[in-house]
């Protein structure tokens, strides 16, 4: 399915605030490094859960979304269940994004 880029507040909150079903947030910048590498990891879950939207946002495009969401370190990862956020996951941690994806499954 794929991470799709969101390029406006108002497709955020459509696509996340809105939205009903599990939803995964990366809130990424272009110049990180362990948002680049974290990225293949990212892509193959939402290959694997087809069943959850994965989306990202990049901080320096959309810094307004990126501030109203207490963003403050690269990668951070959020997790929504029918538009409520459940988890939130700072750092290129594989294993605690497992474990937000999981949560908004259950």
């Amino acid at each position: 399915m794929g991470v799709t880029p969101i390029k406006s507040v108002a497709e955020y909150k459509e696509k996340v605030t809105d939205a009903t079903g599990p939803v995964v947030v990366d809130f990424h910048a272009t110049w990180c490094g362990p948002c680049k590498a974290i990225a293949p990891a990212l892509e193959k879950l939402s290959e694997t859960h087809t069943g959850i939207q994965f989306y990202k946002v990049d901080v320096d495009e959309l810094s307004e979304v990126a501030a109203s969401n207490g963003v403050s370190a690269m990668p951070t990862f959020h997790f929504y269940k029918g538009g409520e956020r459940n988890e939130e996951v700072k750092g290129a941690n594989p294993a605690a994004i497992q474990a937000g994806v999981k949560a908004i499954l259950e």
